[in-house]
């Protein structure tokens, strides 16, 4: 069975540019595939994408749609959710994806023991063989599901990001590395990059 309609050269390149195979990955391939079908790749900032987790299908979001923090149209909103917003500019479409509770199936309690297990004390031979065939039976499965039984589509939480603005830069009086002008903080009469602020901030 095949359901989605990235091509298995995309999923291999996506895979290599990400670093290897995953549901997560997953996860963000398919929800790439929507936004390309519904709304086109990200040729320049057309496209924005707002993704509300830092795992791995970011990395999908980036290599598939071409929103890329360069250019100004992926922003991240550390919220630990398996959510993505897309939004295109010349007309206002725009849609949230969140990912559906129910994405890992049967396999998720599984997958929640043997990752904190891992972490906390690593897995023994026959645990990092039921992990592999776990997360590569889970992967099978977003790739092979309906986009609908995948992810709940909401409208936007917020209005369509601002365009990407080139600012002008500024110098830290502290440490003489240069700086965007919108980072900085004042401290006693000088000029700080955020670095160097909350280094003065701790030492009061």
């Amino acid at each position: 069975m095949k359901t989605t309609t990235i091509s298995p050269e995309v999923i291999e390149q996506t895979t290599r540019f990400h670093g290897h195979w995953c549901p997560g990955l997953a996860i963000g391939i398919r929800a790439s595939e929507w936004a390309l079908q519904e709304m086109g790749k990200a040729a320049d900032e057309e496209i924005v994408a707002v993704v509300e987790t830092d795992m791995c299908g970011v990395d999908a979001v980036q290599f598939i749609t071409g929103c890329t923090f360069g250019k100004g149209n992926l922003i991240h909103k550390d919220y630990g959710k398996n959510a993505f917003a897309f939004y295109r500019r010349r007309d206002s479409k725009a849609a949230r994806l969140v990912a559906r509770p129910s994405i890992y199936g049967d396999a998720g309690p599984t997958l929640g023991k043997l990752h904190r297990k891992m972490a906390e004390q690593g897995l023994s031979e026959e645990e990092q063989k039921i992990w592999a065939e776990t997360r590569a039976a889970v992967s099978k499965k977003i790739m092979e599901s309906d986009l609908a039984d995948l992810f709940e589509i909401k409208p936007p939480a917020g209005p369509m990001p601002k365009a990407a603005r080139i600012l002008s830069p500024a110098v830290c009086e502290s440490c003489g590395e240069t700086v965007m002008e919108t980072r900085t903080r004042r401290f006693g009469g000088k000029l700080l990059c955020i670095p160097c602020f909350d280094a003065v901030e701790k030492r009061c």
